[in-house]
This record gives C-alpha cells, structure tokens and sequence, in this order.
C-alpha cells in the first residue's frame, strides 16, 4: 500500500513517502492531508498555453506537522530558506505523480516540463507551495478548446479542493477567454470515496486514473472567431 510514512518529529516531504510503502491497515479509507488549490493558466506571447502557476495551501494540523523541526534559527519564524530544502524534496517527489496536474487534449495527457519558481511559504497557521508548471508543448489557440485539465491525486490520500473564491485564472489569454469550471458528473461518483473497500486502495499508485472521476475539470471558453 503507497502511503505517507513519517517518523515522529522528523518529516522530510509533504508528498515525498507517498510512493514508501505503508503499514497503515486504515490509511487507505479517506484522504489525510487537505490540499486548497488555486491556479493561474499562463499563455505566452503566441497566444498558446505554455503551462500552470500552482498555488497549494495545506490544512492547518498537516502544516503544522510538516513544518516541525525547520526552524534552524529558534526565531519561531519560517523563511523561504529554511523551507528550501524541503521545497525541493517536495518538487522531486512530485515528479512520480505528475505533479499531481493531469492537462488533456483529446483525451490525451499532455507531457509536463520540469517544474520552476517553486518555494514554500509558511504565514504561522498554513504551508502553502507555489511552483509554476510548464508544458513541454504549448497548446496553440486553435487547439485549445479541446484541453481540459484536473488537480488530483492518484491515490486519493491527498484531497485536492479548488479555492472558493477565484480558484482559476488566466495570464496573458486573448480577450474574452475564461476558465470553465465543470463538476464531476454524479451518476459516476454516487459511490463515496469513504465508502470504497481497502483493497481498492491499496491496489493504486501513481498511474492510477479511478480519482479522475472525483476531480473537477477546467477547461477555456474564447469567443468564436
């Protein structure tokens, strides 16, 4: 079973044990870390999505968790550098997971780049993760009203829940386009995750598509042209 090991007083990743293997007989029922996401869609100067500008913010008690230990200077204050090195076995953890963004176009997933200006921020309550994510291909203009795209994670231990206000956004997109948020479709998720047995839990892993059906896609509406 791929879960989230820690050792009491010592953790090294938020996301880094997810592929350890666990002992954990109840780890499987329901997500254990709360992940609020909002992210900004970037486009570059030819009018194509170039990539993603994450902004993850993690529940109060798994903040305070993970930060523990980290506070090299006993100024009980986080600066980006003492979370530099945990920004950075985050982002390489991350990368088994497809750093947990799944951009399709016509039902395909598209390749990611290696992820940059990522850090960690921490206000004293939250963690939050930012890092941009490109493409390794842009998706041009006339292509981009078959792209959709979810935040989610395979396993189902991280839950993945967009901001309530403004959760998707969009940097350098021709005039008029917007994010179109669209729910799960109910009739595929009437069977709650809660209720789901161990063994299908622990028979996931990173290429696993089952949580797909529980995230919420985003697509771009432009006006006709």
């Amino acid at each position: 079973m791929k879960r989230i090991m820690a050792t009491i007083g010592c953790i090294l990743s938020i996301f880094g044990a997810i592929g350890l293997q666990g002992a954990l007989s109840n780890a499987a029922a329901h997500p254990h870390v709360w992940v609020t996401v909002k992210t900004e869609i970037a486009y570059d100067e030819n009018n194509a999505i170039s990539g993603f500008r994450h902004k993850w913010t993690f529940d109060e008690y798994y903040s305070s968790f993970a930060v523990q230990g980290l506070d090299q200077n006993g100024d009980s204050k986080y600066d980006q550098q003492e979370l530099a090195e945990l920004a950075e076995v985050n982002i390489t953890s991350l990368k088994e997971f497809g750093y947990f963004t799944f951009p399709r176009l016509a039902g395909k997933v598209l390749e990611r780049g290696e992820p940059k200006d990522y850090r960690l921020e921490y206000d004293g309550t939250q963690l939050t993760l930012f890092l941009t994510l490109p493409l390794a291909k842009g998706v041009k203009a006339d292509e981009v009203k078959g792209l959709t795209f979810a935040v989610y994670d395979p396993t189902f231990y991280v839950d993945f829940s967009l901001a309530k206000e403004s959760p998707i956004s969009l940097a350098g997109a021709p005039a008029g386009c917007q994010p179109v948020i669209t729910d799960p479709d109910p009739s595929a998720t009437e069977v709650s995750v809660t209720g789901l047995g161990e063994a299908f839990f622990n028979n996931l892993d990173a290429n696993s598509t089952e949580a797909e059906i529980y995230a919420k896609k985003i697509s771009i509406s432009c006006p006709a042209s």
